[in-house]
């Protein structure tokens, strides 16, 4: 990352803060919370890695190296403002202490997707770019009952190629729909680098052709991100409306630049299509070596307060993955909730199951 590429950042490399620029005003216990929280988060993505390599969840998305953009962003908004996220953005989660509720999900149970409704997290999207229009949907909905909310939508890179993108976009433009994009510029849509993903020297410009405003920062600096994303918030949830002149649009389009140490998922191998120095030469920026240092030497975190920061996660971690060892699955939920009437060939799939765990007994079968 060129330190002269005109993104907005508050820290350096070294977690220092640049020259001129300014430190949002957070209270000593929220900076040691972000920080927390991306400690969480990464250590989340380690554990849920290895469960995937052990068969006991399914295929997954690491995060490791995008924690600033996923939690400095949801740090910045409020309670009550939505979030609606790809399938990497596991640090919004986080955030909103919703870890218990959503692990379920990658186990096989639904539920877990259903009950981080109750946090204002928008049902986890798999397919690409899907979400986007709901989210400027829902925001429009917000908007027409004179509700004050942001709808903060994440995304990746790859996603500004699809369709619904576009219309989302332009939608939100024209109904000047309080929406937050966080589009997350990692590199790589799954093997496929930025240049080769759109001609445009950067992802945040294209909110130019929609009519609001575009912003490029360092997705690794949470301080940029937390600040960035709460001015757009503000904005989203401003009264008044636009007359067309003024400029003050509702949306913003974030392009959180930024890299994914990992694969694009558990089914993927990054070192088919990169080299490990360009890793390397990305994890100078880390995200949360570079809060550490500005904590330390500011005199708001200590080893004292590291090491409990550190058993802590631990421990929530470890909670948390043992709420899956008490699910009891039924194999018959893949056959739910797709179609209204089951189509003939599923049906005699089904019947087929619930004959082998018959003949074999469900432990046993399961195991296998």
């Amino acid at each position: 990352m060129n330190v002269d590429d005109g993104l907005v950042r508050v820290l350096d490399a070294d977690g220092r803060v640049i020259d001129g620029a300014s430190v949002p005003n957070l209270s000593d216990e929220r900076l040691v919370g972000m920080y927390r929280d991306m400690r969480l988060a990464r250590h989340f993505d380690e554990r849920m890695v290895s469960l995937q390599r052990q068969g006991r969840v399914g295929t997954y998305a690491p995060l490791a190296g995008q924690e600033a953009s996923q939690v400095g962003s949801t740090y910045a908004i409020a309670d009550d403002d939505w979030i609606l996220y790809q399938y990497r953005e596991h640090g919004a989660v986080v955030v909103r202490d919703a870890l218990e509720a959503y692990l379920p999900y990658w186990v096989g149970y639904e539920e877990g997707n259903a009950d981080i409704v109750d946090v204002n997290v928008f049902p986890l999207n798999i397919t690409i770019a899907d979400h986007i229009p709901h989210a400027v949907g829902m925001a429009w909905a917000s908007k027409l009952k004179g509700e004050s909310k942001a709808f903060v939508c994440h995304f990746g890179d790859g996603s500004t190629s699809e369709g619904d993108f576009h219309e989302a976009m332009n939608f939100a433009g024209v109904f000047d729909t309080p929406n937050v994009f966080v589009c997350h510029n990692n590199q790589w849509a799954i093997s496929v680098p930025t240049e080769r993903q759109t001609a445009s020297p950067t992802f945040a410009q294209k909110a130019e052709a929609y009519g609001f405003e575009g912003v490029r920062v360092d997705g690794m600096d949470p301080l940029a991100m937390y600040q960035v994303t709460k001015a757009a918030a503000e904005q989203a949830k401003a009264e008044g409306e636009n007359d067309g002149e003024s400029g003050t649009l509702r949306p913003t389009l974030i392009e959180a630049v930024q890299y994914r140490y990992g694969a694009h998922t558990t089914a993927d191998d990054p070192t088919a299509y990169r080299e490990d120095d360009e890793v390397a030469e990305w994890k100078r920026w880390d995200p949360i070596d570079r809060l550490e240092t500005f904590l330390r030497e500011t005199g708001r975190l200590d080893d004292e307060r590291v090491e409990e920061i550190e058993a802590e996660v631990k421990d929530h971690v470890a909670d948390v993955v043992a709420t899956i060892e008490e699910l009891e699955p039924d194999p018959d939920d893949m056959f739910e909730h797709t179609y209204a009437e089951l189509p003939d060939h599923l049906e005699a799939q089904r019947d087929e199951l619930r004959r082998l765990r018959e003949q074999h007994g469900d432990e046993a079968f399961l195991r296998e």
